[in-house]
Parts: structure tokens; C-alpha cells; sequence
């Protein structure tokens, strides 16, 4: 207990130090008087409140070493740019090449079912796969079956399915995860 009312004292008595040297450490306010007329200039040179700004040392020459190389308000690369090429330069050195073009079939498209379940009935020949649009609509079928009229069955596993498009591209296989 006692020492707990030292160490508060010791720490009251430091903060008390520090306030001290802060309020001995701050200048003197002046107090400014209305100038007029032709007096405003020798009381501007007698008075030590008044600083001379040198406004001529803002004033940078460019090309000089105190010139600024970078405008923080501009939103644009600091490199320069490069050269043009020069229009009376001989062309046969410097072809141009070519854009490459991509080749092939365009992509398909992805199919947008998820497999949701298999449904297994002894009376009937085989699987019958459980397919969402993901907007509410529910479709079934069998290996062969044609589904929203747009995509064929073409296998049905126990944790997957594979459909095609009726044309017979862009065969996908959706897993019962839903990818």
C-alpha cells in the first residue's frame, strides 16, 4: 500500500515538473498596435514580431538543382515519354509484326446446372439425376434424356453427371457439389 502511494506520488511529481517547464518554455505574446501611413515601415523594422519572408527565394529557375521534379497534383507517369520514331527514317529496318489473333473454335459456354441429387428406383432401368437452375426450376433424367431442351444426358454417376449440348459440344461434368 505504501508503495503504491509513492510511485502515484513520484508520478504526480514528474507530471507537475513537466507542466512547469512547459508553461516556462512558451514566448511572450505581443500585442500589435494599428500602424498608419508612413510610420508602418520603421515600426516594421523595429518591431521583432514582423518577419521579412524573402519572397524571392520562392522564385526557382527551371533547369536549376532546386527545381521540383514531381507535381503531386497530377495523376501521370514521372517518366518521359518515348521517342517518336523519326518520319525520314528508313522503314525496311524496323517492321512492325504482327497482332497475334487467337486461333481455334470459340469457347463454350458453361453450363449453368447443379447436380443436386441421384434418385435410385428398382422399377426403373437405371439412375435418374436431380438438376437446379439455381432460379427455382428443379430437372430430372436419365442417361440419353434431353434437359431443358437445350442439353443432353449423357451419364449419370453416383457423385457426377455429364451433359453435352444437343449438337454434341462442350461436354461438361458437373459434380454433386454443384461444379
Amino acid at each position: 500500500m505504501r508503495r503504491g502511494l509513492v510511485v502515484g506520488g513520484a508520478g504526480l511529481a514528474l507530471f507537475a515538473i513537466l507542466m512547469a517547464g512547459r508553461d516556462g518554455a512558451r514566448e511572450a505574446t505581443v500585442t500589435r498596435r494599428p500602424v498608419r501611413g508612413a510610420t508602418a515601415k520603421a515600426s516594421a523594422a523595429s518591431d521583432p514580431a514582423v518577419v521579412d519572408l524573402r519572397l524571392h527565394r520562392l522564385r526557382i529557375t527551371p533547369g536549376s538543382s532546386e527545381s521540383v521534379e514531381r507535381n503531386l497534383f497530377r495523376f501521370e507517369s514521372q517518366q518521359a515519354p518515348p521517342p517518336l520514331p523519326d518520319a525520314n527514317a528508313p522503314q525496311g529496318s524496323a517492321t512492325p509484326r504482327p497482332v497475334p489473333v487467337a486461333v481455334g473454335p470459340p469457347a463454350v459456354p458453361v453450363i449453368p446446372l447443379k447436380f443436386i441429387g441421384v434418385l435410385e428406383t428398382g422399377s426403373q432401368a437405371g439412375r435418374v439425376a436431380v438438376l437446379s437452375d439455381g432460379g427455382g426450376n428443379v430437372f430430372h433424367g436419365k442417361e440419353g434424356d434431353i434437359i431443358e431442351g437445350r442439353y443432353v444426358m449423357v451419364r449419370v454417376g453416383p457423385i457426377s453427371v455429364d451433359l453435352s449440348y444437343l449438337d454434341g459440344r462442350g461436354r461438361q461434368t458437373i459434380r454433386l457439389s454443384g461444379q
